[in-house]
């Protein structure tokens, strides 16, 4: 069951890799995260991934010479995508790839913002029970950017946060960071202190999180290093979760959290 990008404009919509060696991400995540796996007959290039039959995140073959990096990106939905698309770029942001159509009808496109955090458009329709912190979804998305206000500027110019229209995402600061809700849920963190574009450590640099959750964090990384992962960071914790930082075989950054004992 799906519902339009206008329902939910400018809240994360889905996560998508990018990824050279599908079957390897294929084997790397199903058996790190425990997701099934569809292909789309429409779309070769395409694999869905599920969780008891729903789905969850997708995965795209990188052609050869895109010079694109194998990275998680989150897409946001929006109303228009060639809309949005002009107010990226009238922000000094970069529109890197459409807005193109897809076979499934939807249009999306691959965009940074001025930082160079890669993100995603989407119109069209989205899956009506994805939400980032419900169900098998992402946990959290936080961006990592040298100033999270202006970040916050930005996205919400082109994402029409905290717009007061009805439906629109809101914004707040919290402990140092700012907030965004759907619907009251916490949703996304926009965090500032990250190096800029040219930082050696790729992590440092600014550029879009996805949180994955996990039962049993110690296994799971013991089950990403199995499968060509590695950690790039020390595990981190608060309260409540547990987290570190891991490359996928394919030098893909991803966080996976877990509750605390």
């Amino acid at each position: 069951m799906g519902m339009s990008t206008s329902e939910v404009f400018g809240a994360p919509c889905w996560v998508s890799l990018m990824a050279r060696d599908l079957q390897v991400a294929r084997r790397f995540y199903g058996a790190v995260l425990g997701w099934d796996f569809r292909t789309d007959p429409l779309d070769e290039g395409f694999l869905g991934a599920e969780v008891a039959g729903v789905p969850v995140a997708g995965m795209r073959a990188l052609a050869p010479d895109q010079a694109v990096p194998v990275a998680w990106t989150p897409y946001f939905a929006v109303d228009d995508a060639d809309v949005a698309a002009d107010r990226i770029r009238e922000r000094c942001g970069t529109v890197a790839v459409g807005p193109v159509s897809f076979a499934s009808g939807g249009r999306g496109a691959l965009a940074a913002d001025r930082d160079g955090a890669a993100f995603g458009i989407w119109e069209g329709t989205v899956e009506a029970d994805w939400r980032v912190g419900s169900g098998h979804a992402p946990a959290w998305l936080e961006l990592r950017t040298r100033d999270a206000f202006e970040a916050a500027i930005f996205y919400g110019e082109v994402l029409e946060w905290a717009t007061g229209r009805p439906g629109a995402c809101e914004v707040s600061y919290e402990d140092d960071q700012v907030v965004l809700r759907q619907d009251g849920e916490p949703v996304a963190r926009l965090n500032g202190g990250a190096e800029d574009a040219a930082a050696p450590a790729p992590h440092a640099r600014p550029r879009w999180n996805v949180h994955f959750r996990v039962p049993d964090l110690d296994r799971a990384v013991a089950t990403a290093e199995a499968f060509g992962g590695s950690a790039v960071s020390a595990v981190a914790s608060n309260d409540t979760e547990r987290w570190v930082t891991l490359r996928d075989p394919e030098q893909a950054l991803l966080t996976l959290t877990s509750p605390r004992p």
